[in-house]
């Protein structure tokens, strides 16, 4: 399956596009794709309906991240060899763990902000593992099992927040609309190895990063499975798992995003986004 959120922001309606294409209106089967909504429970229900018999939300509507209530949106670093590579930093012996704030995700085609004194805002496409069940130190065979779906991605970043003064990552991943989700979440029984997924991002018609899931260092059932073991995983909780080469800092010369940019990227499978960047006082 493949779902998705319509409306207004903080007025988003459920919806499950059907075998053409169309949004089909779920708001009066459940409340919303969160939560307790995305267990495996509720997920076999909603692939039982009939899709037929739901009405078709306006196609004008705009797409909004296609999880509501995140809990935890958790990132981790470097988990590309050759992005390490591009970054100079080394290669990790284990999953490098950070947090971005839940209030930057927004829509797969709202504006992208430049905040207040950012300089080096940079782009990232990467897989998110959207989390379906209670999952607490659980095994890698069954990691699966507790993961809902997948989704496209846009982890932006201010490198001057990020990593120059004191450094922080997760300051330089957390201004407002630092992290677009979606168009849908696609339902675990539609990918069938998430670790053979292309994955690309270009900037005004240029590609800049055009890599696969199939080099991640740890790929999805290890993250699930290693991140367990260090806090619980919710229902609606995301793991945003890296990204390929081609970020603006590993561009030399640098490559930030300035207003005016248009951003569009995609994973094979998952949809597509694409973004305007806008300066804080335009």
């Amino acid at each position: 399956m493949k779902l998705v959120r319509c409306g207004q922001p903080q007025q988003e309606k459920p919806g499950i596009i059907d075998s053409n294409g169309n949004i089909r209106d779920l708001s009066g089967t459940v409340p919303d794709i969160a939560g307790e909504y995305l267990s495996p429970k509720a997920l076999a229900y909603l692939k039982g309906l009939d899709l037929s018999k739901l009405p078709v939300m306006p196609g004008n509507k705009r797409v909004g991240p296609c999880v509501g209530r995140v809990g935890k949106f958790i990132c981790i670093g470097l988990n590309y060899s050759d992005h390490a590579a591009e970054a100079g930093m080394k290669v990790p012996s284990e999953p490098v763990i950070f947090m971005k704030a839940t209030s930057a995700i927004c829509g797969p085609n709202d504006d992208i902000v430049i905040p207040r004194g950012g300089t080096k805002v940079d782009w990232e496409v990467e897989l998110g593992v959207v989390i379906g069940s209670l999952a607490k130190y659980v095994s890698e065979d069954d990691a699966i099992s507790h993961v809902a779906g997948y989704c496209v991605i846009n982890d932006l970043s201010d490198r001057a927040f990020q990593l120059e003064g004191t450094g922080q990552w997760v300051k330089g991943k957390s201004a407002d609309t630092f992290g677009p989700i979606g168009p849908s979440l696609v339902t675990t029984d539609e990918v069938r190895d998430p670790q053979n997924l292309n994955l690309w991002l270009e900037v005004d018609g240029h590609r800049y990063q055009n890599g696969s899931t199939r080099t991640m260092i740890f790929g999805v059932r290890q993250l699930v499975s290693y991140v367990s073991r260090f806090m619980s995983l919710q229902s609606g909780d995301i793991i945003s798992t890296g990204t390929p080469p081609g970020v603006g800092m590993g561009l030399r010369p640098t490559v930030y995003l300035r207003s005016g940019n248009r951003i569009r990227l995609g994973i094979e499978g998952l949809g597509e986004q694409n973004q305007r960047v806008v300066a804080e006082n335009d």
